[in-house]
């Protein structure tokens, strides 16, 4: 029997890293704040896995992945969400929230993924958008449990456009 791993939180945002310097990569964005949290659509269940931030998440590892869904008939469903978490003055929030869609048949080693859309999503997030409207109602409602039970000031902090969204 496989053992899951323990779930790790949300990156934590540090202090501004370019503060006292203005060189090289000033105003650059950068990824510290963003989590990718995965869903098991079937199970119902919720993770973060800082491996698909470079597309090595437990879930993809082993897998090729073909942008055609046709070619992967039975894939498991999974999403793959990018959690950008900022800070205002009351506390930290969840910012920009992206959902992207995946299959993975791990018996056949195939998986669907439109990478393009991936990258996308990602920028969004970063750019503090709200993008799940296309996510089925079962996974908005881990997502939506997830982010509360992960950290239920940073919920209660978050957008109105998050909350809806996620029919919270």
């Amino acid at each position: 029997m496989e053992q899951k791993k323990k779930n790790i939180g949300f990156n934590i945002i540090k202090s501004d890293p370019t503060a006292g310097h203005g060189g090289f990569g000033a105003g650059a964005l950068s990824l510290d704040n963003v989590s990718p949290v995965i869903i098991d659509v079937e199970a119902g269940e919720a993770f973060v896995d800082i491996g698909a931030m470079h597309a090595r998440s437990a879930v993809e590892k082993g897998i090729k992945f073909i942008p055609n869904r046709e070619e992967v008939p039975n894939g498991k469903p999974y999403w793959l969400v990018w959690v950008t978490i900022d800070r205002k003055e009351e506390g930290p929030y969840y910012a920009g929230v992206t959902a992207c869609e995946m299959t993975v048949d791990r018996e056949a080693r195939r998986g669907y993924k439109m990478l393009p859309d991936h990258v996308n999503k990602l920028d969004k997030s970063l750019k503090r958008r709200i993008i799940v409207e296309h996510m089925d109602e079962k996974s908005k409602r881990v997502l939506a449990d997830f982010l509360k039970q992960h950290n239920l000031d940073m919920w209660n902090l978050s957008s109105e456009e998050l909350k809806k969204g996620l029919n919270a």
